[in-house]
């Protein structure tokens, strides 16, 4: 009789057979660590549960609309506009997150404040051109003189900030630029209290045409907000031009991918550094002006929350990612200025036969899950017990509970800077990299 030819792995000594036992004992193991299954559950209910909140909200939305109960149309078009400007502003905070991340790999948690130092001194400069009548003569020259002011301004003190405070620590651990980045914050932030007080200071009344509402294209849109998202536009294309066709922006690019074999180029490493710094602060000038422009009032702890929500919007489109930046601040800028008009929808009850659907479907993920642990894949094991765990609860909330279940939730406007983070949470719980994925230097990768 002829011996059985060797499967693919055997070697005919007994090692294949040491193989199996080994893969066996590996997967045992792992479904005996409680700790690994307990998070794998944890993070597959907390999916789970943030999805069915979500398209509940977005299915109560519609809903409510198609019943006459929700926003009118012109409502809608105020809360796209007013996200799509708001979400421009975190947008241009965040690409000097990325930038700075691209180049250093960290965080300068200081953004926020090199954006507030924009809106600052662009407050001292159209204070006195208001004084001069040339803000209500000749507003489009005084506000290019405004722009470009706050944008050299936000653009000296972050080169500052690069000289003094981070240089010295580029070879040391990355908590310490990063402790370091959070001082900085807090020392502009009280420089800034010293020299203008803790009151609120406000930009001067813009021009009545800015105040007022403008036909495009069949819409009337609050004229201050479409200047923002021109600027902001028009930034973002000389953002790009500026990385992808110019030798400064090649450099900068160069220096993100591999800052050792790029200064052995010939590129000078400092200097672009110091370039990249400086294209992140004037981002952040910009930004400060447009924010000025949509909310007038200012003052010394204006960068922090907007500097938090750009660093989410950041994360949100893919830390490191110009484009991912941009996008993840329209993102949150949306579901900002969307999501408490969603979450008020969750006052609508579910139907029954909804809820029952809900349940049949609970139940047959249950039976998908039961049947992936059957199997015994060591990748699985996590996600088979929360499909089992998860499924048998919903299959349990959605025959007892859910039909007529409705939520009301008071004061839903107050929540928006919740629902910025909670949708942060969502997408990358999804997607950990984010949108648009990170763009990460060579040595970050590994």
């Amino acid at each position: 009789m002829l011996p059985r030819p060797l499967d693919e792995g055997e070697t005919g000594d007994g090692s294949d057979n040491r193989m199996v036992t080994g893969v066996r004992a590996q997967r045992r193991a792992l479904r005996a660590d409680p700790a690994t299954v307990a998070v794998d559950v944890f993070v597959f209910a907390m999916k789970v549960f943030l999805a069915f909140f979500a398209l509940w909200a977005v299915v109560g939305t519609i809903v409510l609309q198609v019943q006459g109960e929700g926003l009118g149309a012109d409502s809608w078009r105020d809360v796209v506009v007013g996200g799509l400007a708001t979400g421009s502003i975190y947008g241009l905070i965040a690409l000097g997150y990325s930038m700075v991340y691209g180049i250093l790999g960290f965080i300068n948690f200081a953004h926020g404040e090199v954006f507030m130092t924009g809106a600052f001194s662009g407050y001292l400069m159209a204070g006195a051109l208001f004084a001069s009548g040339m803000w209500e003569a000749n507003f489009p020259l005084a506000f290019v003189i405004v722009l470009i002011g706050a944008a050299l301004t936000s653009m000296i003190v972050a080169i500052t900030i690069e000289k003094v405070a981070y240089r010295r620590l580029r070879g040391a651990p990355r908590l310490i630029p990063l402790i370091t980045s959070i001082g900085v914050s807090f020392f502009l932030q009280y420089a800034v209290l010293g020299l203008f007080g803790g009151n609120i200071k406000s930009y001067p009344q813009l021009p009545v045409g800015l105040r007022e509402r403008v036909n495009v294209l069949g819409f009337q849109v609050e004229g201050s907000k479409l200047v923002v998202i021109f600027v902001a536009a028009v930034s973002v294309v000389a953002l790009w031009w500026f990385v992808s066709k110019s030798k400064s922006g090649r450099a900068i690019r160069a220096v993100a991918e591999d800052r050792e074999i790029a200064g052995l180029m010939g590129i000078d490493v400092n200097r672009t550094i110091v370039k990249t710094f400086a294209v992140g602060g004037a981002m952040a000038g910009v930004a400060g002006i447009m924010w000025a422009l949509l909310f007038r009032n200012i003052f010394f702890h204006t960068g922090f929350l907007p500097g938090i929500k750009a660093f989410t919007a950041a994360v949100l489109g893919g830390i490191g990612n110009l484009p991912g930046a941009m996008l993840g601040g329209l993102t949150l800028g949306m579901f900002e200025a969307a999501g408490p008009t969603m979450m008020a929808s969750l006052r609508w009850a579910i139907p029954t036969w909804v809820a029952h659907t809900i349940g049949a479907a609970a139940l047959a993920g249950a039976v998908r899950g039961f049947l992936r642990f059957r199997q015994g894949h060591v990748r699985d094991t996590g996600s088979a017990v929360g499909w089992m765990l998860v499924g048998s609860l919903f299959a349990l909330l959605a025959f007892t509970q859910l039909p007529g279940f409705q939520v009301v939730i008071p004061g839903t406007s107050q929540l928006k800077d919740m629902i910025a983070f909670l949708v942060l949470i969502g997408v990358l719980m999804a997607r950990p990299a984010g949108l648009l994925g990170e763009r990460l230097a060579l040595e970050e990768r590994g």
